[in-house]
């Protein structure tokens, strides 16, 4: 599949500094630089036509550049009109400054803050690059889970661009949630606990398919 999406062998900063001992597998671990304080944005639900919906979130930035995996879940939940504290989840995921081991660690933690045990349910795109039929499944996936008012959390890595010509580059791995899609899941929206400058942009499904490559994403 081509794609602007670029791996690098070379990690940033944070990413070099954590790697060792981290990284386990193909849903492994992510974090992203230290944001400061985190700031809190709301964003309305929204269903339109023409195949797409928006869902509304409490958006909250990450407070270090390792809570990724926590902030994502609680920008997930918030969808669901939960709270949820970010250090509780963080030592449910066992989240360190290693980042958080892997989907497999968030997974839990969403459908026990759901309150139902299979609402959830860890997807892994085991390749390099996410073939026809893994992007399709995803698209799928993301649809479904909005459409029952969910948001799915994914865990990227490497460079990718989004609909307006940005970069967003995590190369040491990240965890973002997806709130919203537009035609019929061919875009869709990534709520990011990054930076609160770009807490939110749209993105190709192919570019996030291939994003999450080696990886994987909570959905229902």
């Amino acid at each position: 599949m081509r794609t602007d999406l670029i791996r690098k062998t070379t990690l940033t900063a944070a990413g070099l500094a954590f790697t060792a001992g981290a990284i386990a597998g193909p849903v492994t671990t992510a974090f992203a630089a230290p944001t400061g304080k985190p700031a809190t944005q709301t964003q309305t639900d929204r269903k339109g036509g023409h195949g797409e919906r928006e869902l509304g979130v409490r958006y909250e930035a990450q407070p270090n550049f390792y809570y990724c995996g926590p902030a994502a879940t609680r920008n997930a939940l918030s969808v669901q009109g939960k709270n949820i504290n970010v250090d509780d989840m963080a030592k449910e995921m066992g989240t360190t400054e290693a980042g958080t081991n892997s989907i497999n660690d968030i997974t839990p933690v969403l459908n026990k803050e759901t309150g139902k045990g299979d609402a959830y349910r860890s997807v892994e795109i085991s390749t390099r690059d996410a073939d026809a039929k893994q992007t399709d499944t995803l698209r799928a996936d993301i649809v479904k889970t909005v459409d029952d008012g969910r948001a799915v959390v994914a865990n990227i890595a490497g460079t990718s661009t989004d609909t307006d010509g940005v970069s967003h580059s995590y190369e040491g791995g990240h965890y973002i949630s997806v709130v919203g899609y537009r035609d019929n899941g061919d875009t869709v929206k990534i709520a990011d606990s990054a930076d609160p400058n770009t807490a939110a942009y749209w993105i190709s499904v192919e570019h996030l398919a291939d994003w999450i490559a080696t990886r994987g994403y909570a959905t229902s």
